[in-house]
This record gives structure tokens, C-alpha cells and sequence, in this order.
């Protein structure tokens, strides 16, 4: 009787309060204790409201519903499909919403739409993955902002793909700590083919120059990468870098020279295609042919394997070094090792005496740097020290 008296009085009251008994409405359908009779008009007069002209009406029950799960589903999906006013609430938090649904909405939505789902809590993969690969940029930014979100490792790489060009989003990916290297290089990798573009287009290098700069800031930075990468995270890295052509000799002799073994074994395995065991196993073997015949299994050059079998012996004689001025010492032995031992092999091409040569000078100014920076952390500390001296 009550629900009968609502929908006489409903069809002339003003929108605003057509809206406010429409909230009430609904609430009691979630709330009260209503008999079956009442329950059966009551969802019947929401279903009516679903046509009224004022959104302020179709609002008021979307905010009712929106995080219930005793909500009528028709109802909610109805209102997920209306204009963004009133479904934002129902999209960002109706449980009601199966994936399915989901997907279809990213995919025919408009920007503010996908923001909405992508700020949902427990956000599924396959939902990431229709936001990854349709949604909008801004959709792309929230999704990695919202710590429920479940991103697949492709979802990532298309987020890359589709979007790693704008600042806001490489800065918003790579303060993550659990960020796949993969994607952590393929975001470098961006950031260095667009300011590339940028000097060239503004005549202050030349494009020869500056790919040939890219690359060396890739190839460092990718080291970088990978010494913070160990197991499943270091075989994606390496199966990015080969797919996407960037697992050169060049890196993998940097990678040797850097005393990055992890790194150097798992690239030989990738591109040998043997288990990473046996791999490092096969690299313990100091008689030598065992490397040469992994080299030339993974298809590198043959004009590089004394420069690798030199690099390798060297790495094995000093051993394990785990702080960061051992490792820039020693790497920097062991490049003019590798050059000098090169500069009297018959079998050593330029390209190769090109690239020793750019790692001898890579090396010398690291170390330079970092005796710069000892120099003045002791000119900071020798003051303190001068005045417990004093007292």
C-alpha cells in the first residue's frame, strides 16, 4: 500500500524530491524488513525510476546501491550503463559487477568510465588487461596507482607501449618496488627514444650521435636493472631485452665486464636455449672450450670470444666483491685486461677496439667520480672529528 502511495505521489513531485524519496527507497529495500508484497513494488517502482528525466533521481539510487551486495542486480547494471553522473559510484564500487561486464565497460566507455573501474578494489587481470590495452591514459595512471590492482606482466608491457611516453606515467611505474625489470627497461628504453628524438629535432646532435648515446644510456642502465633482479624477474628481463633486439654482445660483455654474472649467465642461456644450471656450470670450466662453444651457440661473434674468455678469467681471479667501489675498481681492471689483451690479437675487429676503448674511458671516469665523492665525504666528517679533538 505504502510503495503504491509512493508511485502516485512520485509521477508530479519536484526532482529534488523525487531524488530524495527515491534514496529513501531504496535504502529500505536494503535495510527494512519489508513484506513480499511490498518487496515486488518496491523493485518495481526503482525499475520505473530507472526512465525518470532528472538524473538527480537515477543518482540517489546509484549512491544507495552502489556498494551493496543485496542490491537488485538488474538494477545496478542498468545504472552502470547510464550517463557517468550516475554510474560513476555503481562502476568504482558495486560488487555486483562480474569481470565480464567490466571488460565491456572499459571497452565502449569514455575516459571518465574507465578511471572509475580502474580505481575499483580488487581489480582482476583480466580487467587490468582491457585497461592496459583500450583504456586512456589517464584509466593507465590510476590503474598502476591503485595498489589492488592485478597486472599481468604483458598488461604492464602495453601500458608501456601505449602510453610510456608521457612523464606522469613512467614517474608513477618506476617508483614501484615490485615494478618487472622487464618493464622497468622497456620504460628506459622509452625515456631514451624520446629524448633522442628531442635533441635531434633541435639540431644538438646528430642522429648517429645521438642513437649511439641512447644506447650506452640504455645498455647502463639496464645493468642497473638487472643487479636488483634475481630468479623469474631476470629470465623476463633477459627474454625482453632479446626479443626486443637489445641482448647484444655488446650488453652481455658489459654485463661481464661489470662483474654481473647473473646477468651474463642467464643471457647466454637465453640465447643458447639451455637451462641456466648448466650454463653456469659450463662457465666454471677454466679450459676455455666450453665458453667458446656456449658463445657460438648463443650466436655471437667469433671476433668477441677472446675478449669474453679474458673478461671471464679475470672475473674468476678476483672473485666475488660486494661493495660499490670494489665493483668500479674492479671492473675498470678488468676492461684494460680485456683491451690490452685485445690490442695484440690479430682476431680483434674495430668495432669491438671501438667499444673496449669506450668502456675503458666509461670505466676510468667512474672511478674518478667516486674518488671525487670520497674526497668529500671525509671533508665533511674531518670537522666533527676536529671538534670531539678540540673538546
Amino acid at each position: 500500500m505504502i510503495v503504491r502511495q509512493f508511485i502516485n505521489w512520485i509521477r508530479t513531485a519536484p526532482a529534488g524530491e523525487r531524488a530524495e524519496a527515491t534514496r529513501a527507497l531504496a535504502r529500505a529495500w536494503l535495510i527494512s524488513d519489508l513484506s513480499h508484497d511490498d518487496r515486488v513494488a518496491a523493485e518495481g517502482a526503482l525499475l520505473m525510476l530507472l526512465d525518470d528525466p532528472s538524473p538527480l533521481v537515477r543518482q540517489a539510487m546509484a549512491e544507495a546501491f552502489a556498494r551493496s551486495t543485496d542490491a537488485p542486480a538488474a538494477i545496478v547494471r542498468a545504472l552502470s550503463a547510464d550517463q557517468p553522473t550516475v554510474a560513476l559510484p555503481v562502476l568504482e564500487h558495486s560488487p555486483l559487477l562480474i569481470d565480464a561486464d567490466l571488460v565491456d565497460i572499459v571497452a565502449t566507455g569514455n575516459d571518465e568510465v574507465q578511471c572509475a573501474v580502474a580505481r575499483r578494489v580488487a581489480l582482476p587481470v583480466s580487467v587490468c588487461a582491457a585497461i592496459a590495452e583500450v583504456g586512456c591514459a589517464a584509466a593507465a595512471l590510476e590503474l598502476i596507482e591503485n595498489p589492488h590492482a592485478e597486472l599481468a606482466p604483458f598488461s604492464w608491457n602495453r601500458i608501456v607501449d601505449r602510453h610510456g611516453h608521457l612523464a606522469a606515467i613512467r614517474e608513477a611505474m618506476l617508483v614501484l618496488e615490485d615494478l618487472p625489470a622487464a618493464t622497468r627497461a622497456a620504460l628506459v628504453a622509452k625515456l631514451s627514444e624520446t629524448l633522442a628524438q628531442f635533441v635531434v629535432a633541435r639540431n644538438w646532435l646528430s642522429a648517429d650521435r645521438a642513437d649511439r648515446i641512447t644506447i650506452e644510456a640504455r645498455d647502463r642502465s639496464t645493468i642497473n636493472i638487472a643487479a636488483r633482479s634475481r630468479g623469474e624477474d631476470m629470465q623476463g628481463l633477459v627474454h625482453h631485452l632479446r626479443v626486443t633486439g637489445q641482448l647484444t654482445a655488446g650488453l652481455i660483455l658489459r654485463a661481464l665486464l661489470s662483474s654481473n654474472l647473473d646477468l651474463f649467465d642467464a643471457a647466454l642461456a637465453e640465447l643458447a636455449d639451455l637451462p641456466l644450471a648448466r650454463v653456469t656450470a659450463l662457465l666454471h670450466d677454466r679450459g676455455g672450450n666450453s665458453l667458446h662453444a656456449l658463445l657460438r651457440r648463443a650466436g655471437l661473434p667469433e671476433a668477441t670470444f677472446a675478449a669474453f674468455q679474458v673478461a671471464l678469467d679475470a672475473c674468476h681471479e678476483q672473485g666475488f666483491v660486494d661493495s660499490d667501489d670494489g665493483a668500479v675498481r674492479l671492473r675498470r681492471r678488468m676492461v684494460e685486461r680485456v683491451l690490452t689483451h685485445c690490442e695484440t690479437d690479430r682476431g680483434a675487429t674495430e668495432p669491438l677496439m671501438v667499444l673496449l676503448r669506450r668502456f675503458a674511458t666509461e670505466s676510468a671516469r667512474e672511478e674518478a667520480r667516486l674518488f671525487c665523492d670520497e674526497l668529500v665525504a671525509d671533508d665533511t666528517v674531518d670537522p666533527f672529528y676536529d671538534d670531539l679533538i678540540a673538546a
